[in-house]
């Protein structure tokens, strides 16, 4: 999700052929056994993916040298559900990028190969043409946009966690965290925006929250179950698909990721002037025209970052200055 983020999960190159097979979705067994209120996910290498037909239409706007290869190469590497992680079998690439390539793939009429990569190579491979496009939450910017162009696909957010008791029912503005013991990653745009927000309250004379910082997500929870923490200020997917998934927590509120004055978006990245950012773009205003678009979202827990439509190369993050 952010531009500024300070690391990734290193993991083995895995490389993963989509099975080519366009059967109806007609959901997951394990979801139709979950609780109420609890999003039940299906973490297996047998994901009974949603599929999508090819849209000849589309498929022409391929560029020929692709359609000559017919493979949609993606790189990605978030490593953390629902994003794309692996599956029960520690091998098997699975996740919300997956299912929205594995469908923009379908549209294109093209058979899709996942490859998990550092992040770092991630921009390498799709820059030189390795891959043929990333799906990897990555967020539209201007700097970005001079190298690679962005067919767009969800709301870059981030999201504000409570326990599910909490008796905190909205945060949407600095002074409803002033005095508030809050966890935020570090090196991260949510980190920014909470210092920005805690100068602002500050400099109005309300309390100052009580930042804290832990290494890993489940000393966050840990912390947050016990009261140590009123709140965690993170990216609204992994937040969204823990509070589904646990029961445990509600989200309270969410924010761009981009701040105040720009809606940040997440998009696909291919290399620019490849031609491809259009026909990623088509298929996917395809796939939310006829809904299936919004089940995979649904299956994942991530309908709050719908778009309405995918837009090739929107305003991004400003440079930094």
């Amino acid at each position: 999700m952010s531009p500024s983020r300070s690391s990734v999960l290193g993991v083995s190159a895995l490389l993963l052929t989509a099975a080519c097979g366009t059967a109806p979705y007609d959901g997951d067994a394990a979801a139709a056994a979950a609780p109420p209120g609890v999003l039940k996910i299906n973490t297996s290498p047998e994901q009974n993916r949603i599929r999508a037909a090819k849209v000849e239409a589309i498929a022409a706007e391929v560029p020929a040298a692709i359609r000559a290869k017919g493979e949609f190469l993606i790189g990605t590497s978030t490593f953390e559900p629902p994003l794309s992680f692996v599956a029960d079998d520690d091998v098997t690439p699975i996740g919300v990028e997956e299912d929205i390539a594995s469908l923009v793939a379908d549209v294109l009429g093209l058979k899709v190969r996942i490859e998990a990569t550092s992040w770092e190579n991630l921009f390498l491979a799709v820059r030189s043409g390795k891959y043929t496009a990333g799906f990897s939450n990555i967020t539209v910017t201007e700097e970005r946009k001079d190298v690679y162009d962005f067919a767009t696909y969800r709301l870059d957010q981030v999201a504000w966690e409570v326990p599910k008791d909490s008796t905190i029912t909205a945060i949407a503005e600095p002074a409803d965290v002033a005095g508030l013991s809050v966890a935020v990653g570090s090196g991260t745009n949510q980190e920014k925006i909470l210092l920005g927000w805690d100068r602002q309250n500050r400099a109005a004379g309300r309390k100052p929250a009580q930042i804290q910082y832990y290494k890993q997500a489940a000393d966050t929870y840990l912390a947050l179950r016990s009261g140590r923490i009123q709140a965690y200020f993170a990216p609204n997917p992994t937040s969204a698909y823990h509070a589904a998934v646990s029961g445990d927590t509600k989200i309270v509120g969410t924010y761009s990721g981009a701040g105040p004055t720009l809606q940040g978006l997440i998009a696909a990245m291919t290399r620019k002037g490849n031609g491809l950012a259009k026909p990623i773009a088509d298929a996917l205003n395809a796939l939310i025209e006829d809904g299936t678009y919004a089940k995979v979202l649904a299956r994942w827990g991530l309908s709050g970052e719908a778009v309405p439509e995918s837009v090739v190369n929107p305003p991004g993050l400003p440079r930094e200055q």
